[in-house]
């Protein structure tokens, strides 16, 4: 298979797309990394997902209380 002039110089031209597409991305992930490392303390995604889990996990129990606490006041007051 051979390749005329302009399918290379096609060809070429995608690479270079490709590459700058590559440099972008690379730079926002660097980007989002500095931000989680700033913002929240994390140096890895993983890290991230780590505290994101546990946020979770307190917010459930923050959750729970209120609802409990709702509850007594209800009873309390006779509110229905």
């Amino acid at each position: 298979m051979s390749l005329t002039k302009q399918e290379l110089l096609d060809l070429k031209d995608k690479v270079g797309e490709a590459q700058t597409a590559v440099s972008e991305l690379t730079g926002q992930q660097t980007a989002l990394l500095k931000q989680f490392e700033d913002d929240y303390g994390c140096e890895s995604l993983e890290e991230a997902k780590g505290k994101r889990r546990k946020m979770e996990k307190n917010i459930a129990v923050l959750d729970k209380k209120i609802a409990t606490g709702t509850e007594e006041l209800e009873e309390k007051y006779n509110i229905e």
